[in-house]
């Protein structure tokens, strides 16, 4: 079901998951653009023709929002309450607060934090109605003061052109009421650029995040500069590092968790010890015989994005991991923790055999809308710092801007940029009048 590499005695390809975003945005471009010139007509027939559904209108009726909440489930409600708060409370935390510096006598530099003013969450609505997806981008753009969310997800066609009635509750939950029946490249188009539907004008927005197909992540590439985006997402990924000491039924079930998710997801276990790989694939066939979604989790496991990888020891293990810079990556070993503070490339680091990734896509408090397909080596996961802005205010007396006003003239000579230093002396000289 799952290949193995031996990567014990030569160094070798990792998996992963093979995409191409720039094909995709031969499609997607001229989509957006046509989004752009015609605009609701547009997205309305992209949705007829992708999600064989035409909603009546793009904007969700709020009183579809509140009709959603009351049919809620009421152990989904309660697990989603439990989301929202620990989420809230970590993003409280992380909040960053507006530092002045004061740099000399009557010289101040202000670093200003600024929400957005108005914010695109994007919700997809594939092979699950992802409503954890709502809280992990709700909450962090609603700590950070962000003015105006839109939220756009795919009708469906079980829904009456709505989308999912899960992903209409946790937007109520929320307060969230202006939501959108549009999906993939065009919902993304939309909120770039704005336009006018029956239930009146889609406002640009200035930030656009979420997970979604290569499609999306292609609109996301396409429209950036046009708005600010959180990443391009590609097809979830779990890691495991493991040593012997690791419970093959846990390992086996975490990255069945991952699989679950899309065939194109990736499940990849690293370990030194090649008794646990036997078992873990023992399990991983009795395991994915039971699941509901086996045909799918199948064939995430068999394709070239996952493997069993054996190495020599825990150090080529952390090694690997760096390499590899996971989504998700969960430490089993012993020392876990130790371990766990030499990984500098991952998304997030799930430590200790009772730390599934699953925990961290609902309650954990942490945020799983993280970076793929390698990019944890420069990007980080959404957290409420994405939603704000840092501008810097610069206060000077006249007495500070003489202090220092030598330095600008010599500095803007060695430039060659003299106008620049004159800005200055146009003011100390004449003080000195």
């Amino acid at each position: 079901m799952i290949r193995r590499l031996d990567l014990r005695h030569d160094d070798g390809v990792l998996p992963r998951a093979q995409t191409d975003v720039e094909h995709a945005l031969e499609v997607v471009a001229p989509l957006c653009e046509d989004v752009r010139n015609r605009g609701e007509e547009a997205v309305l027939e992209y949705g007829e023709r992708f999600d064989r559904v035409r909603p009546a209108s793009l904007r969700v009726d709020p009183a579809e929002l509140t009709r959603a909440a009351e049919s809620l489930d009421a152990d989904a409600r309660v697990g989603l309450e439990a989301s929202i708060d620990r989420l809230r409370r970590t993003c409280e935390a992380e909040l960053e607060r507006t530092v002045v510096t004061e740099v000399a006598d009557g010289a101040t530099v202000e670093r200003r934090i600024v929400p957005m003013s108005r914010v695109g969450l994007y919700v997809p609505g594939g092979l699950a109605p992802l409503v954890s997806t709502v809280v992990m981008n709700a909450v962090p753009a609603q700590v950070a003061g962000v003015g105006s969310i839109a939220l756009a997800s795919p009708p469906q066609a079980d829904a009456n052109g709505l989308p999912h009635p899960t992903i209409l509750a946790a937007c109520a939950l929320l307060g969230i009421d202006e939501v959108y029946a549009a999906g993939g490249a065009q919902a993304l188009a939309m909120l770039a650029y704005g336009t006018t539907t029956t239930g009146g004008s889609v406002e640009p927005v200035d930030l656009i995040t979420g997970p979604g197909n290569i499609y999306v992540a292609a609109a996301k590439r396409h429209l950036q500069g046009t708005v600010a985006i959180d990443s391009e997402a590609g097809p979830t990924e779990i890691a495991i590092v493991a040593d012997d000491t690791a419970d093959a039924v846990f390992v086996a079930a975490d990255l069945i968790s991952q699989a679950e998710h899309d065939p194109m997801a990736a499940s990849v276990l690293v370990t030194d010890s090649e008794a646990l790989a036997d078992t873990v694939t023992i399990e991983l066939e009795r395991q994915v015989s039971a699941a509901k979604h086996a045909e799918r989790i199948r064939t995430a496991l068999g394709g070239q994005q996952s493997a069993i990888v054996l190495v020599r020891d825990l150090d080529q293990a952390v090694d690997v991991a760096n390499d590899y810079a996971a989504e998700h990556l969960e430490i089993h070993t012993t020392g876990a923790a130790d371990i766990a503070a030499r990984i500098v490339n991952a998304g997030a680091i799930f430590v200790g055999p009772h730390t599934p990734v699953s925990l961290g896509d609902y309650v954990a408090g942490s945020n799983h809308v993280l970076p793929t397909g390698g990019s944890a080596r420069h990007s980080s996961g959404l957290s409420v710092r994405a939603f704000c802005k840092n501008v810097q205010v610069v206060t000077y007396t006249e007495e500070a801007l003489r202090e220092v006003g030598d330095h600008v003239v010599d500095l803007a000579a060695a430039e060659d940029l003299p106008s620049h230093g004159a800005a200055v002396t146009a003011r100390t000289d004449r003080a000195g009048e």
